[in-house]
């Protein structure tokens, strides 16, 4: 893998809390001004900037970007981002509880994307690839990093082992709890060997922002009748962590009713398929079990695969989709159905309860997706199925900008 310093915009540190914000796209436009009310300095000005505009306003609208330049450049303006004096890599480091991951951030080359060494398990929507495309264009610049995994590699252990025993240059506990603690890499040409010895890396969360990212670059090069491949369009902003330190949560499905079923007969139905251990644990203890919460009481379904299945088929959410909410409960695409909705795993159980108490239906709590399963499915081309997985916690933008 080819990772690239770069001279680019970060916060003086007394200002890195106020800047860094959660990704663009966790939020909708209501929550991101809640979380920037106050905060001037809050990249959400930038990423999500309909929120300094009238309520309302299409988020895909010219003023929007026009706004998120204005505040991009008024930040500089006010030294609240400032240009590094030579080209770097970071360290970034994210504690929450005694969960800790540590990563290394980068330019991630375009072409290594499109030639398929930064692998892909998720389909981008074409209006989300086509707002984050306009709004990396317009500012030139990458905001938000895209998260990236890797297999362990030694080498690239002991770097960063050592470097994290150095005074950092960011080190602050942001409201939700979750530390960040950074450490630059002046020069860096140790890493960008030591990163030589992965062969490839995958996207564990940001496939929009790199699909985007590839796109702006070759629109620049179209533009650009004396390209040569040495232009920072070339490289986009990238976290790279090894897969031993990330963490993944489910991502539980809760259905607003039982088509049309009594709860006895759904039940019936869900018997014959998976088997029914009642008085189950809200949380499913190991892949092929899944928890369903129903009527106020907790069953343990036998969510398992034939063994003949590929990678995709194989996870218990394709089971659980192809053998129990298609065919009974009538959820033929969940990425158009209205009547299925996604419960991030930072929730937890007691979220389904809650919300199966008040509105009806019927939840159920998955084990995470492993970072072997997302890796297998990536490496034999396939897709993920949409909200499999919830990775935290988040990166934060405004941290380092790449610009070009």
């Amino acid at each position: 893998m080819r990772v690239h310093p770069f001279q680019g915009l970060v916060p003086p540190p007394a200002f890195a809390p106020e800047v860094a914000c959660v990704p663009y796209d966790v939020v909708n436009a209501a929550e991101a001004a809640a979380l920037a009310a106050g905060k001037p300095h809050s990249l959400l000005h930038v990423d999500r900037a309909e929120i300094d505009l009238p309520p309302g306003i299409n988020p895909y609208s010219d003023a929007v970007y026009a706004r998120a330049l204005e505040n991009f450049s008024g930040l500089q303006s006010a030294g609240v981002l400032v240009r590094e004096t030579e080209p770097c890599l970071y360290v970034y480091q994210q504690q929450m509880g005694a969960h800790v991951q540590r990563g290394l951030v980068a330019g991630c080359h375009v072409d290594d994307y499109d030639s398929g060494l930064i692998k892909k398990h998720e389909k981008t929507r074409k209006d989300k690839e086509d707002d984050r495309t306009r709004l990396i264009d317009t500012l030139s610049a990458d905001t938000g990093p895209v998260f990236l995994t890797y297999r362990d590699t030694a080498s690239v252990t002991a770097l960063v082992d050592a470097k994290t025993r150095e005074q950092p240059l960011h080190d602050f506990t942001a409201p939700d709890g979750i530390r960040h603690t950074v450490w630059r890499i002046p020069g860096a040409t140790e890493w960008v060997k030591a990163f030589g010895a992965v062969p490839v890396t995958y996207i564990a969360d940001g496939h929009h922002r790199a699909a985007s990212a590839a796109r702006v670059a070759r629109q620049r090069r179209e533009r650009n009748p004396g390209h040569t491949g040495h232009e920072h369009y070339n490289w986009f902003l990238c976290v790279l962590f090894p897969a031993s330190e990330l963490k993944i949560l489910p991502y539980n499905r809760l259905v607003v009713d039982l088509h049309g079923l009594s709860p006895a007969d759904f039940l019936a139905k869900v018997k014959a398929i998976f088997g029914l251990e009642e008085n189950a644990s809200p949380a499913p203890a190991a892949i092929g079990r899944v928890s369903m919460y129903l009527a106020g009481k907790w069953y343990g379904l036998r969510c398992l695969a034939g063994a003949s299945a590929d990678p995709v088929a194989r996870l218990d959410v394709s089971v659980l989709q192809d053998k129990l909410l298609a065919p009974v409960l009538g959820i033929e695409d969940v990425r158009t159905s209205k009547r299925i909705d996604f419960v991030g795993g930072i929730r937890g159980p007691g979220e389904l309860v809650k919300r199966v108490d008040a509105e009806g239906g019927v939840a159920f709590s998955l084990y995470p997706v492993t970072l072997g399963q997302l890796m297998d499915i990536a490496d034999a081309g396939q897709i993920m199925p949409p909200k499999s997985t919830w990775f935290e916690p988040k990166l934060r933008s405004g941290l380092f900008v790449h610009t070009f």
